[in-house]
């Protein structure tokens, strides 16, 4: 049973088409790297299959589940994970507060030293100062913190290295590495994310032009920028 398939996936915002004729298979355990230009579709396509937006055309399928009604995303959003620009963290509370509030969420356990592991495999301490507070850096761990809290399936990434530093990129990279769900990223840093993955798709005005190993994605993305030009 794939973890992600799509057949014909297409999805339009009034005349202009964001991507169509997608068609992805990803397996149990699968890291696939999304590259493209702005406005190539990266995002919506991602926003899709979070079934966070509904496509317009063709099959969606997540578990093996055809996603058709708002009970089908029900059943499969619970087992998907999303990091994005936004933290999806409260800005108010700390991190240990954060974490116990999505603990009673998730259905998972809210013991201290439990959420504490958490914290700390992140590399950031139980502290009480509010997120807010937190510099990029650490606003992206403690993003990967909930990941881990909520140990999802299937983990889509939306640019999870911008506005960090090349150590903190080298340290968020070795975080998400180390999470064993099916993934999938969007990244800009291509050479440096293709290292994550295994295989790479390159979309471009919302097609798939290319796709194949990860490990030549970059050659793939260098002469995608020169044709462009």
């Amino acid at each position: 049973m794939s973890v992600v398939y799509t057949n014909n996936l297409s999805r339009r915002f009034g005349r202009r088409w964001a991507y169509a004729r997608v068609d992805l298979t990803l397996e149990a355990g699968e890291k696939l790297l999304l590259i493209g230009a702005n406005g190539s579709g990266k995002t919506t396509l991602l926003r899709t299959l979070s079934t966070l937006l509904s496509p317009t055309l063709g099959e969606l399928q997540l578990f093996g589940k055809t996603i058709r009604s708002s009970h089908d995303v029900e059943q499969v959003r619970r087992r998907i994970g999303l990091l994005s620009h936004n933290t999806g963290l409260y800005e108010d509370l700390s991190i240990s507060e954060n974490l116990r509030v999505f603990a009673r969420l998730f259905g998972v356990s809210e013991d201290r030293d439990f959420l504490r592991t958490h914290i700390e495999a992140v590399g950031l301490d139980d502290r009480s100062e509010p997120i807010r507070t937190y510099s990029a850096g650490m606003r992206k761990r403690a993003s990967v913190a909930l990941l881990r809290l909520k140990d999802p399936d299937l983990i889509l990434l939306d640019e999870p290295f911008s506005a960090l530093d090349p150590t903190g990129i080298d340290e968020i990279a070795t975080l998400l590495n180390e999470l064993p769900a099916t993934q999938i990223l969007v990244s800009h840093q291509v050479e440096r994310a293709a290292k994550l993955c295994d295989r790479c798709v390159l979309l471009e005005s919302g097609l798939i032009r290319w796709q194949g190993s990860a490990n030549k994605a970059w050659d793939a993305w260098r002469k995608a920028q020169q044709d462009a030009s």
